[in-house]
């Protein structure tokens, strides 16, 4: 190796037999750069990452070299950039991440590209490439993208957190189990409000890779590490099971996965003299009344509140007539009327799973002896129906429950003077992880 009359070095060519000349520019590189066949290169990363480009439309033969200058490509990588040809075949850009290597890359053919030929190994040179690689939950696959489903509690644990080029983060939805139906006591004829759906909160890559709910979050990918995330699937609130005992339903539990917590659903109002629903993710119904009894409104949805919502309020009920259904995803509970009982609020419908499949629909209002017909679920089908009045039959006329892990709210009990009437169970929640994996 020798220094030219322009200051430049000259690589031996007895080091590299049947190569062309490498020259080498001793004026370090310290900002991005097109490299020229024929010349050799001392990228200089101390105050960040660099990009040299390979040439365009390169010939068989051609030949660049690359130093890492100051010993910093381990702190600061030099990224190849391939411009179109392979590089060891594979056609991706790849990265000097090794301190102080060098690496002699000669352009072979149009199969392999540029072929590193210095004593170097391939091995020093990584792909910048990186994506997502977990485990956990039910896996399934959509095109580039791999689906986690937990129904019950698991643990999402990341091997590989990926990174920019590739992916390095994930989206979700969560949804917490739904809140219990309102109870009908048999000491009167009054009806119960419907479960509140569990919270709803859901993200989505932007430009988005799916047809998400009107509710997600555009762009609101988490980004994370190679750790274990534990995850928690709220289960239904309970509706009560003992015609004898305390007759409050309970609110749902709560969905959790990293920072996202998705609240249980409140609770819907049984008959009594407190006849309010409870807050949570969407509000549990408020129950019919005599005139003198102290709340009859639906209890408040997006309790604690999150943007975007996470769920609607619950319907009111009014003195002596309908009681109201409780909030879903999308909208409100319906209140109940004078001749009407209330019918759960609507949910949401989202593919993260590939397929539409709706979920956070509340539960109907139960009925009276006054209005017959228990208020409907909610038309997206994951709430339970309101039960029927029935003045002569023995078996409770029981709220239908939410739909399992779609989180639905349950239906309120129908009143009934032989018998208490109970409400539905709310639906469990369910938690979906989803992120691009190759």
């Amino acid at each position: 190796m020798g220094v030219n009359s322009n200051g430049t070095v000259m690589m031996d060519q007895g080091v590299f037999e049947n190569l062309g000349s490498v020259t080498w520019d001793t004026t370090a590189k310290t900002t991005g750069f097109t490299a020229v066949s024929g010349n050799g290169y001392f990228v200089n990363t101390t105050s960040g990452a660099i990009t040299v480009t390979l040439p365009s439309s390169p010939s068989a033969g051609d030949v660049v070299g690359i130093k890492d200058y100051a010993n910093t490509a381990d702190t600061n990588a030099i990224t190849i950039g391939r411009n179109g040809s392979n590089i060891d075949g594979v056609a991706k850009d790849f990265t000097i991440t090794t301190e102080g290597l060098s690496a002699l890359l000669v352009y072979v053919d149009a199969t392999k590209g540029w072929l590193i030929t210095n004593s170097s190994q391939a091995s020093d040179i990584q792909q910048t490439i990186k994506f997502v690689t977990a485990t956990g939950g039910t896996i399934t696959t959509s095109g580039d993208y791999k689906i986690h489903t937990f129904t019950g509690p698991g643990t999402f644990t990341v091997t590989c957190a990926g990174n920019p080029l590739g992916s390095d983060v994930v989206d979700y939805l969560v949804v917490a189990g739904g809140g219990g139906g309102g109870y009908a006591s048999q000491a009167n004829a009054l009806s119960a409000g419907g479960g509140g759906a569990g919270g709803f909160r859901e993200s989505v890559p932007s430009p988005a890779a799916w047809t998400a709910s009107p509710r997600a979050n555009p762009g609101g990918s988490l980004p994370v590490a190679a750790t274990g995330y534990p995850i928690t699937v709220g289960g239904g609130g309970p509706a009560p099971n003992n015609p004898s005992g305390p007759n409050a339903p309970s609110n749902g539990s709560n969905s959790i996965f990293s920072t996202i917590i998705s609240t249980g659903g409140g609770a819907g109002a049984s008959t009594g003299p407190t006849n309010g629903g409870q807050n949570g993710g969407s509000g549990g119904g408020g129950a019919n009344s005599y005139p003198g009894d102290t709340v009859l409104n639906g209890g408040s949805g997006n309790t604690p509140p999150v943007s975007p919502s996470q769920g609607s309020n619950g319907g009111n009920g009014i003195y002596n007539a309908g009681s109201g259904g409780g909030g879903g995803a999308c909208s409100a509970g319906i209140g109940g009327t004078p001749s009407t009982n209330g019918r759960g609020g609507t949910g949401l419908t989202t593919s993260i799973t590939t397929s539409p499949v709706a979920y956070a629909g509340g539960g109907g209002g139960g009925a009276s002896s006054s209005i017959t017909s228990g208020g409907a679920a909610s038309p997206c089908g994951t709430g339970g129906r309101g039960g029927n009045f029935c003045g002569t039959c023995l078996p409770s006329r029981s709220g239908v429950a939410g739909t399992t892990n779609r989180g639905g709210g349950g239906g309120a009990g129908g009143a009934g003077p032989q018998r208490d009437q109970l409400g539905g169970n709310g639906g469990s929640g369910i938690v979906i992880i989803r992120y691009k994996y190759q």
